[in-house]
Formats: structure tokens, sequence, C-alpha cells
């Protein structure tokens, strides 16, 4: 069975593979594997939820649900069980950025007037203060890249290198994108006043 162990200070639950790990990797149903993939859902849904949510997917519930899916199908390809949440994280970021380029793809062939996407609804306008929602705006506006940045920086707290990994780009990229998003972001709430 897969041992569990807590980190010190509250930290995540590492997962520590058993000494023949991996060697059921053909059988359909491995408890193992079933009982890893339950725990990092209870401990990552949310997270993986908001990230979806922040980089701008209309579908973030389907999204995350692909993310486990493709971590269920390559379960055997894993090298490391601990590797898994920034696995789930890189899934969610390249499905998002795929969904949003069909949406752009799609939008170009609706009447502007007709976007149900482009209207928001009164309840949400009325629920977010003022700044709140221009800041959101202002981060909608940045291009994907530096947007994913931004988020995966500010919002889920993550580190360089980890944001390299779950970008696909270098840690010097990440810096160039997280820098130019804040000096776009503080352009844009700076024009505002």
């Amino acid at each position: 069975m897969t041992e569990l162990r807590q980190r010190p200070s509250g930290a995540e639950t590492t997962l520590r593979p058993r000494p023949d790990w991996g060697t059921t990797a053909t059988d359909p149903f491995d408890p193992d594997r079933e009982a890893v993939l339950a725990l990092l859902f209870e401990l990552h849904y949310a997270r993986l939820l908001r990230l979806a949510a922040q980089l701008g997917a209309d579908d973030a519930e389907n999204i995350v649900a692909e993310a486990y899916y493709q971590l269920y199908r390559r379960w055997h390809c894993l090298r490391d069980p601990d590797a898994a949440p920034a696995y789930l994280r890189s899934v969610v970021c390249n499905l998002t950025r795929m969904r949003l380029r069909h949406l752009q793809a799609a939008r170009k062939h609706i009447d502007p007037g007709t976007d149900p996407i482009a209207v928001a609804s009164a309840e949400s306008i009325a629920l977010v203060r003022d700044d709140q929602r221009v800041l959101m705006d202002a981060v909608r506006q940045l291009p994907a890249r530096q947007r994913q940045a931004l988020v995966l920086r500010h919002w889920l707290g993550l580190r360089e290198a980890e944001i390299a990994t779950a970008m696909g780009i270098s840690v010097g990229a990440v810096k160039s994108h997280t820098a130019r998003a804040i000096a776009a972001l503080t352009k844009m709430m700076e024009d505002r006043r």
C-alpha cells in the first residue's frame, strides 16, 4: 500500500511509493492508484478549480475533471507520485489555454450583440466592488502568458521554478511575464484614477 506522511508545520501530505510502485500499470483497477487519486482529489481539487477560474476558464469544473482523468490515464508514466500536483497544475494551465483559444476562434463567428459571455449579469456586477471589478477586467486584458504567470505566482503562491514547470517555460521567462503583467496592471489602474 501507499504510505501517507505529513510534512512538518501543516504542509501538504506527501505520497511515498511502496517498493513495488507501478508494477500494476496494466491493471485497470489498481487499489493503490485509486486511493492516491482520491487523496489528490480531496487535497487539490478546490485549488485547481480556482486556478482554472482565475486563468479565465468558463468551464473550470470540466477542465479540472479532464486534468484528473489525464492523470488517471497516464498514472503509469508518473515517475514520482509527489509530482502529481505539479502535473495537475500544468494540465489545468494547458487545457485552459486551449479552451480560451477555442473560444476566441468561435467568437470570431458570433454576432457581438448575441454573445452571452460578453454580457455580465446584474447580480455579479452588484456583488463585486468597483475596484475589484476593474482589477479583474485589467487582469483579463493581459496576454495569456502574463495572466497565467501572475495568477500562479500571486494567487496560488507558487515559486518561480514551479510556475516555469507548470507553464512549460524557463524561470527567466516567468520573471519577465510576471514583471510585465504587474507593470501593465499598474499602468491600467493609474490611468483609471
